[in-house]
């Protein structure tokens, strides 16, 4: 299993892998492949428990969700996502979930959607030995209030803000960050001001590694993000496999 300190030290000429996973099936398919983190996003909300959204993910379900993947990943570091109000409300209340992530679900990291509220937070977790991989750019917890999933970063006020909060939060102690849906140039710059690994989704190429939603990457979901590739057809694959299932059953020739 890589550590936070491998990942920080990780070369660029080697760009560091991210897949999202939900259950234990997929991670230990996931972890097999020498994917070297597994995100257990909140991303499962749309992905698996049939929510039109993040924000409705509890705290309890990712604590959930992440202890099947811990049980199954074997080499790859495990990052719990922190879902909506799990923090911001207080800091006992991120503290103690971010604790819950660690000493129930066995994970190695926490995911941290950012913004300024959460700077004193993360110097407040990594204090306390709970490593945090921060979020800036789009992020979906916000979507009542940004409007949607729209590009972020597109005007120089913004791409400013992006840049100064990367910086901060480096500097309270986050290992890596996630930086997502904004333009190239600007993931570039952030990539370069930065000693941590930027990982993107959506962010171009000249980050330090790459994170997907998996239902995206095997061919699941009903429909991608503009900036996601499918690598397979998984959709197919078990519509094919369940109406021959059913098939076989009426014809009698299963069993």
């Amino acid at each position: 299993m890589p550590t936070v300190q491998e990942l920080q030290r990780a070369s660029p000429a080697e760009p560091l892998t991210m897949l999202t996973a939900y259950d234990a099936p997929t991670a230990a398919i996931v972890d097999a492949a020498g994917i070297d983190v597994i995100l257990v996003g909140d991303s499962m909300g749309n992905a698996v428990l049939g929510y039109d959204s993040t924000l409705p993910v509890t705290m309890d379900e990712v604590v959930s969700h992440t202890s099947a993947v811990a049980r199954a990943a074997d080499d790859a570091l495990v990052v719990g996502d922190m879902p909506f109000l799990s923090y911001g409300t207080s800091a006992e209340t991120g503290i103690e979930n971010a604790g819950r992530l660690l000493k129930e679900a066995g994970a190695n990291a926490v995911k941290i959607e950012s913004g300024p509220h959460t700077v004193e937070l993360t110097d407040r977790l990594v204090d306390l030995g709970i490593p945090v991989m921060a979020h800036l750019g789009l992020t979906p917890q916000r979507r009542n209030q940004i409007g949607g999933y729209a590009r972020q970063g597109t005007t120089e006020e913004a791409a400013a803000e992006i840049r100064d909060l990367a910086a901060k939060h480096e500097a309270a102690g986050a290992f890596s960050l996630v930086l997502e849906h904004v333009p190239d140039e600007l993931a570039t710059d952030v990539t370069a001001a930065l000693d941590i690994p930027v990982v993107g989704i959506g962010a171009g190429s000249e980050t330090d590694g790459q994170v997907l939603v998996l239902t995206d990457v095997i061919g699941l979901s009903e429909s991608v993000p503009p900036f996601a590739e499918e690598f397979g057809d998984v959709r197919t694959e078990m519509e094919d496999a369940v109406a021959a299932y059913r098939d076989a059953v009426e014809d009698g020739s299963f069993p």
